[in-house]
């Protein structure tokens, strides 16, 4: 599947996205983006879609929820906006692929949207919010086994934070950030949490490791 190395990828639910529990730490956090850095990062990376994908004509964009959801749907209007092209947009629970059910607690289910134009011989853009271990990816591409045959996988993210632990490589990324382990990224979004910022946190020590 082109666009991501080897077979797994993650955008980062685990350590891209704070839980709740850490949001408070995340929001009193270094500044990053703000509204105006993300519409920029987004935009470029629309502009990277159309150049890499010859006009975006066979390409399907899906969120791994939450927050890659909306951010999906923004490259989709920054897209029509650019080359008047109107890209399908849905959604990718990634929720039962993942590989530590076992060690957490049950989560809630996400919800998967295919367009109806399906995804076989398309080009298949995962959309995430934030490039941690890989291991989100990952999952992502099982799921997205079990609804179709893409032609080709790429991966667009807002963040990328390194420490990865599968060999994953995102195609379009609005901002690479290096970031201590210790460190949470935290993702709001005027769609989810009623702003757009990106911040960054040291967490307690009493949270390091989780």
């Amino acid at each position: 599947m082109a666009g991501i190395t080897s077979s797994a990828g993650q955008a980062a639910t685990a350590g891209a996205a704070a839980p709740d529990t850490r949001a408070g730490a995340a929001r009193a956090g270094k500044s990053v983006l703000g509204p105006d850095e993300i519409r920029r990062a987004l935009t470029r990376i629309g502009h990277e879609i159309l150049e890499r994908t010859d006009g975006a004509g066979d390409v399907v964009l899906l969120g791994i929820p939450t927050r890659g959801v909306p951010l999906a749907r923004r490259l989709a209007e920054r897209l029509a906006e650019t080359e008047s092209v109107r890209v399908p947009v849905g959604s990718l629970d990634i929720t039962l692929y993942r590989d530590d059910l076992r060690l957490r607690p049950a989560r809630t289910l996400g919800h998967t949207e295919v367009p109806g134009s399906g995804i076989d011989g398309m080009v298949v853009v995962l959309v995430d919010d934030v490039l941690f271990s890989g291991r989100t990816v990952r999952a992502a591409l099982d799921a997205l086994g079990d609804i179709g045959r893409p032609r080709a996988v790429q991966l667009a993210v807002l963040v990328d934070r390194g420490h990865r632990e599968l060999p994953i490589r995102p195609d379009y990324v609005g901002k690479n950030l290096p970031t201590a382990k210790r460190e949470v990224v935290r993702v709001l979004l005027t769609e989810t949490d009623g702003e757009d910022s990106v911040t960054l946190a040291q967490l307690p020590e009493e949270d390091e490791g989780r």
